[in-house]
């Protein structure tokens, strides 16, 4: 298994985000999938593992049938030497989601007055900013953040560590962040220190809630920006976990899943307060009434 590059031009940006919509509708478990301007118009990329190249061809033309001349639609080898992540988000724009600007090195200097500034750089965590899951966290963090003190937070499956990093700067109060995979939590690390958050964000490597710093501890805020089946599977570690009228803000969520994730957190005694939507995902806010 390697590496893929799968890339489609495109006409403008309209239709770009058309098409990085359609390919990450396609392909749940996609890197990072961005739509970028070039000399000529526009692109989209994406990036797989995968066997070989015809595994990401073939739905990937069936996906954007009608939408691109799937004869445009290519998937390439991406070489080893090759940092495939940092080549897919070089060159984005900040994205503005709530008061919180995601943005990379280049526009540290431009962020506009009143809103705070996340530096997330293009790396192997999930979490730039641009996939409109992290703009649904973002956006919904922003007016929970406005309304209530929020004293015990957990970022479960953090990434990047962009939204541990976002509260930390907005509260100024710690916030415990974990993910399955090391390298995301090194990295997060790195963002919280990059961001002037370091002396509040303690990131763990942990499989859900399992991890001695979790373990036993009740939060009135928890945020996960995973995946729907994951989220409903540790629906009752939630439930463990939370304060009574604790908020819960959840994606990673297509729309057609949102009910079902809901109905799994309803069994908890979770009920819903909000319901974000861009383009095909979902960003659930929750209050267990517990």
């Amino acid at each position: 298994m390697r590496q893929y590059q799968l890339h489609i031009p495109a006409a403008d940006a309209a239709a770009a985000e058309t098409i990085a919509d359609a390919v990450e509708a396609a392909f749940v478990e996609a890197g990072p999938v961005s739509w970028y301007e070039t000399d000529g118009g526009w692109a989209v990329d994406g990036f797989f593992f995968a066997d070989d190249a015809e595994e990401i061809l073939t739905p990937a033309r069936a996906a954007l049938d009608g939408i691109v001349d799937i004869a445009s639609v290519t998937v390439e080898p991406v070489p080893e030497d090759v940092d495939w992540v940092a080549q897919s988000l070089e060159g984005l724009s900040p994205v503005v989601a709530g008061r919180f600007v995601v943005h990379g090195a280049h526009d540290r200097n431009r962020i506009p007055k009143g809103l705070i500034g996340l530096q997330i750089e293009a790396n192997q965590a999930f979490g730039t900013g641009h996939h409109p899951t992290t703009w649904g966290c973002l956006t919904a963090l922003t007016r929970l953040l406005a309304v209530y003190r929020f004293d015990s937070v957990f970022d479960l499956g953090t990434g990047s560590g962009v939204l541990a990093i976002g509260i930390a700067r907005a509260t100024k109060r710690p916030v415990l962040a974990s993910d399955i995979d090391p390298l995301a939590v090194e990295i997060a690390l790195e963002n919280a220190e990059i961001n002037g958050a370091a002396h509040l964000v303690t990131a763990v490597t942990a499989a859900g809630f399992a991890h001695p710093a979790i373990v036993g501890r009740k939060f009135d805020l928890i945020v996960a920006n995973i995946l729907a089946d994951p989220l409903k599977m540790l629906s009752p570690q939630f439930r463990a976990h939370a304060l009574p009228g604790a908020a819960v803000v959840l994606s990673g969520i297509l729309r057609t899943q949102a009910e079902s994730v809901l109905a799994a957190f309803r069994a908890q005694g979770f009920v819903r307060e909000r319901h974000l939507v861009k383009d095909v995902w979902s960003t659930l806010v929750l209050r267990y009434a517990g």
